[in-house]
């Protein structure tokens, strides 16, 4: 019976515990998909803090799910491992610095989780997630299909809601994507946004003009600056994105989102339109792009490319240089 008990034993392991990983914590407690959350911080005495908090919310009685801190060795066998942590930029320092600095933190954390549980699906979470989910395929030693980012997840579902507000319909009723970076050079896909089975076009005619089109990319490109501006981070919205995703894992449910995952024929990691299940990216679902769209997703690739090139460079960089200390 032991043995049975624990193969239906389903763990998320959540990597940093501050706003964003103890808002997931939360959200997961909230509506338990899995019989047990692992916090896993270097920071011991805000890591205890958070569990007890946490543990508190669960007292009640209305959620069977158990929230404990662990270890990187723990978090490397759970079901799901979702990685929140990363380095916050500091003034003044550039891009390719704060990347740098992130990617030490990403390859510190695979190396105290290896071996990892080769069924886990990993969940990058941390910014910029577009990169860092590039770097985990190599990091992780886990299939590519397994590798996710949240990517333009929460760009999405800004971008419904505020169609949602255009044209007076449920949210739910829209099929709209952002697609691309998770970052300045994410796009919409305009000419696939249907409102239940009407093109955008035929339902709300407006759509069409520049001046609509740039309001609603303004917002969803710039929803999170103006949240950090007022508040210094962005929490609840990704954190419940990512429970909804690592939900759509768990269940095997072949839910159709917008993830950010390695695209082959792109050479980098970016966000596009594909179903996920228990082993993450189930198949990509193809999408019709008109020319401006294509335009955009290749000059988008172009980027992070050119910024993978970059963070390798600096990488190389910094072992030569770790390299010659040692030797002098």
């Amino acid at each position: 019976m032991a043995e049975q008990h624990q193969k239906l034993k389903t763990t998320i392991a959540v990597l940093g515990c501050g706003d964003v990983g103890a808002t997931l914590a939360y959200t997961l407690l909230l509506k338990p998909i899995c019989s047990e959350v692992i916090l896993v911080d270097p920071k011991t005495a805000l890591l205890e803090a958070q569990v007890r908090d946490l543990a508190d919310a669960t007292y009640r009685g209305n959620t069977g799910t158990k929230v404990k801190a662990g270890t990187h060795k723990d978090a490397g066998q759970a079901d799901i491992i979702v990685i929140t942590a990363g380095a916050k930029q500091k003034p003044g320092e550039s891009r390719l610095s704060l990347l740098s600095r992130n990617l030490h933190i990403l390859e510190s954390i695979f190396s105290s989780m290896s071996p990892i549980n080769p069924h886990a699906v990993l969940l990058l979470v941390a910014n910029p997630v577009d990169i860092l989910t590039y770097f985990a395929r190599e990091l992780s030693g886990l299939p590519e299909s397994q590798v996710i980012g949240t990517g333009t997840s929460l760009d999405s579902a800004r971008l419904r809601g505020k169609l949602s507000e255009k044209t007076e319909v449920s949210a739910s009723s829209i099929d709209a994507y952002v697609l691309g970076e998770h970052g300045d050079s994410q796009f919409i896909a305009w000419s696939s946004i249907a409102i239940g089975t009407t093109p955008l076009r035929l339902a709300l005619p407006e759509s069409t003009t520049e001046e609509f089109r740039k309001e609603v990319a303004d917002h969803t490109r710039g929803a999170a600056a103006a949240i950090i501006a007022s508040k210094g981070c962005t929490a609840y919205g990704v954190a419940n994105i990512a429970a909804s995703i690592c939900k759509y894992i768990m269940y095997d449910q072949r839910t159709i989102r917008p993830l950010s995952f390695y695209q082959p024929e792109l050479g980098c990691c970016l966000s596009m339109p594909a179903v996920i299940g228990r082993k993450g990216i189930v198949r990509p679902m193809p999408i019709v792009l008109n020319s401006p769209e294509q335009e955009e997703l290749e000059k988008c690739a172009a980027g992070l490319r050119a910024i993978i090139e970059g963070a390798e460079q600096e990488l190389a960089a910094d072992k030569t240089l770790e390299k010659a200390l040692k030797e002098s």
